[in-house]
């Protein structure tokens, strides 16, 4: 298609308005994905993949940390109990990730306990307002 565009003149006005259109379906597009996950995540459903390591298992996992034993030698005895890889043992980083963010949770109690407050609110359409920084102290 050899002469169709021309850098100066119309074919620059032209092509300048097919770039802002395409630019203004992508915005339409990314508004209308992130007010669908938005939507979603009020009603208590998150995308991904489920967790490797369950509740359960990082108990497990936690009793025996505490009766001595390594990451390295708990994870054998692991077993993925649903998905793609049911009945394997999980990576040694899988049993180390939901470690990390009970740690996490154990070091920041109150902002957990906030984290639920806050939930049950949307659950109840109650949007919480500002919080306000206690006195003396650093806002949460």
């Amino acid at each position: 298609m050899p002469g169709l565009y021309d850098p100066t003149g119309p074919g620059k006005l032209l092509f300048a308005f097919f770039a802002a259109m395409a630019e203004t379906g992508r915005e339409n597009i990314r508004e209308s994905t992130l007010e669908g996950l938005d939507t979603a995540a009020r009603k208590g459903k998150h995308g991904g993949r489920p967790p490797v390591i369950t509740d359960d298992m990082l108990h497990t996992v936690l009793r025996r940390r505490a009766g001595g034993e390594s990451v390295e030698q708990i994870q054998p005895d692991l077993f993925i109990p649903t998905g793609k890889r049911k009945g394997h043992n999980p990576s040694v980083a899988s049993v180390y990730r939901p470690l990390a963010e009970h740690a996490k949770r154990e070091a920041y109690p109150e902002a957990v306990v906030q984290a639920h407050v806050d939930f049950a609110a949307l659950q109840a359409d109650d949007v919480p307002g500002p919080r306000h920084a206690p006195l003396g102290g650093v806002p949460f």
